[in-house]
């Protein structure tokens, strides 16, 4: 009489794992944002302005993240945006622009490309009251939003994606959503860099979900993150490691918890992540020891050990080497940041005055 091996008396029950925009949710939720800047204006053609480039902007931010996004959301008419290897695009009112690696780019009436002499980001567009330029063409409403990430070893999320995504929202309640949210933040906050503490922040990290979830529902991708969030297989493994990273994971019992081989597994995780079970836990590790560092007063040892660092020392060696100090001195850097930029907001300034004028000048 044949018996059932021992480990599968039940099937795998199917029905409890998440959706991939369950999935998405749930491990942007973890990842969030460290900061942001939201910034308006309404243009009149003719109008064209150039971005920095993409590596001068943390630095002219005197930001320590590594990677920031740019988003801009087009409230009233159209305009065009290009990128230098040649990627156009016509934007209307109601969509969503985000450059998941800030790739230096222009930003232009679609009538003209003749600019004017004032640059996108002055002080003008931190007013309540939207400025207008001085051209006779038509008007352009747009919202720039600066995304700040703290996760420069966790490529995953933003390696899957092209230098930039277009988001065409259908017409109904989550436009509206996205344009009054996007409205919001940037009369809430005038031109403020906002911090984790910031509430606004939080619904920047919902608005930039909502985009994200809208491109990845069109734009099926065939590698990378957001498809191995749809994989029946590296999906469910996801969930896992991120619900519980200090687990003591094996790629066995990821496999195992996954229904499927060990050699499938790992596989499936290199041709759609580029790299091991593994060291993808090893990235996640350290990202969320990150995000305890920054908001939490935990020591050291404890983070280490709630990520799954058995030692604090062998933590304090990973640590660097991923982020370029190790914990405490990173910490106290993150924590000088934080207390610099409330003290500015509290005089109602900004934390850099001189640096907006540099990141987007007039061509």
């Amino acid at each position: 009489m044949m018996r059932t091996p021992k480990g599968l008396t039940n099937s795998p029950d199917f029905s409890t794992r998440r959706s991939p925009p369950d999935l998405l949710a749930d491990l942007l939720s973890v990842i969030g944002l460290a900061g942001a800047m939201v910034l308006r204006a309404e243009l009149a053609a003719p109008w064209a302005y150039e971005s920095s480039p993409s590596g001068d902007l943390a630095h002219i931010l005197h930001l320590s993240a590594r990677r920031l996004m740019v988003m801009y959301v087009v409230t009233k008419g159209k305009c065009c945006l290009r990128l230098r290897d040649g990627i156009a695009l016509e934007l209307s009112e109601g969509e969503v622009v985000l450059l998941p690696y800030a790739d230096r780019h222009t930003v232009t009436s679609c009538e003209s490309e003749v600019a004017p002499s004032q640059s996108l980001l002055q002080a003008s567009w931190l007013q309540r009251q939207l400025p207008q330029h001085d051209g006779a063409g038509p008007h352009t409403g747009l919202i720039c939003i600066y995304l700040q990430c703290d996760d420069p070893i966790f490529d995953p999320v933003v390696g899957s994606f092209a230098p930039v995504l277009e988001i065409q929202l259908p017409t109904g309640a989550a436009t509206t959503w996205v344009m009054e949210s996007a409205r919001y933040a940037a009369e809430a906050t005038e031109g403020l860099w906002l911090t984790s503490s910031s509430i606004v922040l939080r619904l920047l990290e919902l608005l930039l979900l909502e985009v994200l979830q809208r491109y990845w529902a069109s734009h099926p991708l065939q590698i990378g993150w957001f498809a191995a969030l749809h994989d029946p297989i590296v999906g469910p493994a996801l969930r896992e490691l991120h619900a519980d990273p200090a687990h003591r994971w094996t790629v066995e019992e990821l496999a195992r918890r996954s229904a499927c081989s060990r050699s499938t597994l790992s596989e499936r995780f290199s041709r759609l992540l580029g790299r091991a079970p593994m060291h993808y836990l090893n990235e996640w590790r350290l990202q969320t020891a990150a995000h305890l560092l920054r908001d939490t007063t935990l020591s050291a040892a404890a983070v280490a050990y709630q990520v799954g660092y058995e030692s604090e020392e062998a933590f304090n060696r990973a640590f660097k080497r991923a982020m370029g100090n190790p914990p405490a001195q990173w910490r106290q850097r993150a924590d000088g940041f934080a207390a610099l930029v409330d003290r500015h907001s509290r005089a109602g300034v900004t934390r850099q005055p001189g640096a907006r004028a540099q990141i987007m000048q007039p061509l």
